[in-house]
């Protein structure tokens, strides 16, 4: 299995590839993760995986940055192969980010990347918070229990009307949509390289998803 991480001068991208790694060879995957801006790495993954940590129109512009990167992630996600996004890499697949200035998304799912309404708590909305979903709801949640912490780092997060993408919640003033899932494509807004046991056991439903 051919699993590339994007690298667009954001995220952390040397912890998602070491969660990956260890995640598949908990599976005893044959496995290889390379930490990328090629788009020939790209085009030929079995999964893609977009870590992202900062400002939404940051990580957006240095994404298009890259020559030819979004291009043939775009292709290999439509071509069907599972994505993945992790904090600001699941804001962008919201159709617009409202931090700074309005910012195109992808558009794979419906809503805006807006602030927190943190009803005077302190943001940003930083360390473990209880993850809320229905079990059995989708195979990425597989072997977690309703209450399972995972940890955040974020101001803003996505305000949506379809809730059909949204597979996991948690509460911070608000409810917070944690995690999403579309066709071959997720999104968690936590950081599943910083969330220990619960992260390392979403990595591997990741790679074990057939969408």
């Amino acid at each position: 299995m051919r699993i590339a991480v994007i690298d667009y001068g954001s995220g952390n991208l040397a912890s998602a590839a070491r969660g990956l790694e260890l995640a598949a060879s908990r599976l005893g995957l044959d496995a290889t993760v390379s930490i990328t801006d090629d788009p020939d790495i790209v085009a030929g993954a079995d999964r893609i995986v977009l870590p992202g940590q900062g400002a939404f129109a940051d990580c957006a512009h240095g994404l298009a940055a890259r020559p030819g990167l979004a291009a043939a992630m775009h292709r290999r996600v439509e071509a069907g192969v599972p994505f993945l996004g992790i904090c600001v890499g699941m804001q962008l697949m919201a159709e617009r980010g409202l931090e700074h200035e309005i910012t195109p998304g992808f558009g794979w799912i419906r809503g805006d990347i807006a602030p927190i309404r943190a009803d005077g708590l302190r943001l940003p909305h930083m360390g473990w918070n209880e993850l809320a979903f229905t079990p059995g709801a989708h195979p990425l949640l597989d072997g977690l229990t309703p209450g399972d912490h995972a940890y955040f780092v974020h101001s803003y997060a996505l305000r949506t009307d379809d809730r059909g993408p949204v597979i996991a919640t948690t509460s911070y003033g608000e409810e917070i949509v944690a995690m999403v899932a579309t066709g071959n494509r997720a999104g968690t807004q936590f950081h599943v390289e910083k969330s220990q046991e619960v992260g390392l056991t979403i990595l591997a439903n990741f790679l074990r998803w057939m969408p």
